[in-house]
């Protein structure tokens, strides 16, 4: 920070007060309420059997569909905000729920009852990647690869279909207990959501720190917002984390606000991988991360890097051989 002054930053701030806050550009009506999918034809159908997570988006249960004995995650978030809010929501999981990809979680229904928006979506046992930052593990690098390459695959299917995901974090990427899948998560929702609350509230800077340069300050970098180099970027960012153990513009255990999340992305040179890492690791990390959106990898620029190509996809996936390539860490 040398005292550059920060012009023509576009920081998206929450709207707190909708007075006045223009329509949110959806020419289609609010979907009547009931199931808007056809695997699971009612909530009742369905019986709570553990919390997954929670949240200032809503909750999320493993839940049973008592007439197949099959397992779902269902997502139920409190509608307090307006039409709009609720329409961009719907509209998201509208998307969802077309997309036809073994990369991207899929969604088996859509509620709208009693004030709530419940997700029916397909339940994976090994969390997320946020649940073994919390457990204080890192991803070696032979892991990965791994989640990278089924990630990648999922962003170029999307990116094909003219789709931004818009919120790539730990959290949004699910897994497999033995890590044979990786998926997509949250087509947005959390990131909607965070527009209504207050910059200070921990969702809304968790949505932030994984924005682009670009995100905040167009003109600089790249000369317009480039939603699928964004995507890039925000993995980049999660790999980076991954690898580490903690979040890469910050210190382990250090907190920060949205303003000083910003200054780090725009103004400071964007995190490296650590001088330990594999010449490729480092070349695919400064691939994802380069500032300028016009010069960032596109997915499938990214599938044919050296650094995937390390790991044989001929290698078959077992438990046990995950956990080996998982690195323990006890430092925060």
């Amino acid at each position: 920070m040398t005292g550059k002054k920060p012009a023509g930053l576009k920081l998206p701030l929450p709207v707190q007060d909708q007075r006045g806050r223009p329509p949110v550009p959806l020419p289609l009506p609010l979907p009547p309420q009931g199931n808007l999918g056809n695997a699971v034809e009612r909530l009742s159908d369905l019986e709570r059997v553990g919390v997954l997570g929670q949240g200032s988006g809503g909750t999320v249960y493993k839940v049973l569909h008592r007439k197949s004995s099959s397992y779902y995650a269902l997502k139920v978030i409190r509608l307090d905000h307006d039409l709009n809010v609720r329409r961009q929501i719907i509209r998201e999981m509208e998307i969802l729920k077309k997309t036809r990809f073994p990369g991207v979680v899929k969604c088996h229904g859509i509620f709208d009852e009693a004030g709530y928006i419940s997700f029916v979506l397909e339940y994976m046992d090994g969390g997320s990647l946020a649940n073994l930052l919390e457990h204080k593990r890192r991803l070696s690098e032979a892991l990965l690869a791994r989640v990278a390459r089924q990630v990648l695959e999922g962003l170029k299917y999307l990116h094909g279909e003219k789709i931004v995901h818009r919120d790539i974090k730990p959290s949004n990427l699910l897994i497999s207990r033995n890590f044979e899948q990786v998926k997509i998560a949250d087509f947005g929702v959390s990131r909607i959501l965070s527009q209504t609350l207050d910059p200070s509230c921990n969702s809304y800077v968790g949505t932030c720190a994984y924005m682009s340069p670009e995100r905040f300050d167009p003109e600089s970098y790249g000369g317009s917002y480039n939603g699928y180099a964004g995507d890039i970027w925000s993995l980049g960012l999660t790999l980076l984390e991954c690898n580490a153990g903690h979040f890469p513009f910050l210190a382990p255990g250090q907190r920060a606000d949205w303003a000083t999340l910003m200054c780090a992305i725009c103004f400071g040179d964007p995190p490296s991988a650590p001088a330990s890492a594999s010449a490729e690791f480092k070349s695919f990390i400064r691939c994802c991360l380069e500032k300028d959106a016009r010069k960032r990898w596109t997915a499938s620029q990214l599938l044919n890097h050296p650094f995937l190509n390390r790991i044989s996809q001929a290698q078959p996936y077992n438990l046990t051989v995950a956990l080996q390539l998982l690195n323990i860490s006890q430092n925060a």
